[in-house]
């Protein structure tokens, strides 16, 4: 039976692992079609994209509420669209602030809705879970405590594995069939990769500490990754006083397999070069006003998903007025030159990998498992129609 599905990813990690799980999907019913919001890797996967999560990059408390006639208009224009469409199911990836939102909609309007990796509740407002369980008809989690933590309202979800995983190993195997090019800025020694973000209001936060930072470096090479849906222009600004410091696109995962250290804004990238083996140190610097708000109802030790996982500091977490360019040279220079730390890290980084592993293939589980579950639901429709 073909299915017809609108999957809805916010960003640039959602874009990522909505493509594998698209990919899956497909392997198991290749007459399905799809439609949504979402980037280019999703367009790869045969995704009719709808509007591009560029246009929907809004962080933190304060830019939300700056944003916010931009967002509603966003919504309508999804709830429109999801209508038009008539989707078997609407998947919902990451991206919470407007996929709950969706979410509750489209239960109500009867389309079956999937949720793939987890809204944070268990950061703040875990109330929310009442109503997840409500409009959520599948759940699945990416991050082991997960599953316990929904356990403890009662609600069964399904733990897939983590997706990176699975993202970071092809990559790794591409890499070694690949001879990068002689003047390629990645085929250097003493790499320190430099991870910004994707948003313009973090890159402008962190990356000029970065760079000042590198000074004191000499003997190392700084590399920024580029996001790929801001253009050369805009890092230019940044970059000119900095003329030693390099850049590349759409390379990051051959960047941080060649890299030394790193340091890496807070979000999935810290995951990522954890996975990778890359000892870093996470920064994060926001808004003062939504991290004053978050700081009052954030509820979690941890800022990384690498420290949150492993619950212990196992990387050095540099949060809002602690991110100066000297304490960026203190970190750094343990995370390059103290052996002891070093070893520490790569260890539990070990103990990180094997956690993960214990799911499996997540975008292969969650597919197989949404197509099992409609045709479970289309199963019994067809029952209950022939009964009337």
């Amino acid at each position: 039976m073909m299915m017809r599905y609108y999957v809805i990813a916010g960003e640039a990690s959602g874009d990522l692992h909505a493509s594998n799980l698209v990919k899956e999907l497909k392997k198991t019913d290749s007459q399905s079609s799809f439609r949504g919001w979402g980037g280019d890797l999703m367009k790869e996967q045969g995704v009719d994209i709808i509007k591009h999560y560029r246009d929907l990059a809004f962080m933190g408390f304060a830019e939300v509420i700056a944003n916010i006639g931009t967002i509603l208009n966003n919504i309508r224009y999804c709830k429109k669209d999801i209508k038009k469409y008539n989707p078997d199911a609407v998947i919902l990836v990451d991206y919470p602030g407007f996929n709950l939102r969706i979410a509750k909609w489209a239960k109500s309007q009867g389309f079956k809705t999937i949720y793939y990796i987890s809204p944070q509740v268990w950061a703040w407002k875990e109330s929310r879970v009442h109503g997840i369980k409500q409009y959520v008809d599948r759940m699945y989690v990416i991050l082991p405590f997960e599953k316990e933590f929904f356990q403890k309202w009662k609600y069964d979800v399904e733990y897939v594995g983590n997706p990176l995983g699975e993202v970071i190993d092809t990559a790794r195997n591409q890499l070694s069939h690949q001879t990068l090019a002689d003047d390629s800025p990645i085929n250097k020694k003493n790499i320190v990769a430099l991870l910004p973000g994707s948003r313009k209001q973090e890159i402008e936060k962190k990356l000029p500490l970065m760079l000042e930072a590198s000074k004191s470096f000499p003997d190392h090479n700084f590399v920024v990754a580029k996001a790929s849906v801001l253009d050369d222009d805009y890092y230019a600004s940044f970059l000119e006083q900095y003329p030693k410091v390099r850049t590349i696109r759409n390379k990051t995962y051959a960047l941080l397999l060649q890299s030394k250290a790193a340091l890496v804004t807070s979000g999935t990238a810290t995951l990522e070069t954890a996975l990778v083996g890359v000892p870093q140190v996470v920064c994060y610097k926001g808004n003062p006003v939504s991290y004053a708000i978050a700081k009052r109802l954030v509820k979690i030790k941890y800022i990384s998903l690498v420290n949150l996982i492993m619950d212990k500091p196992v990387v050095k977490e540099l949060i809002q007025d602690e991110l100066t360019v000297e304490n960026i040279i203190t970190e750094l220079k343990k995370i390059t030159e103290d052996k002891d730390v070093i070893r520490q890290i790569n260890e539990d980084y070990d103990q990180l990998r094997k956690l993960l592993a214990e799911g499996g293939n997540a975008s292969e589980k969650a597919a197989k498992s949404i197509a099992s579950f409609l045709r479970t639901k289309n199963a019994e429709k067809q029952t209950i129609s022939k009964a009337v």
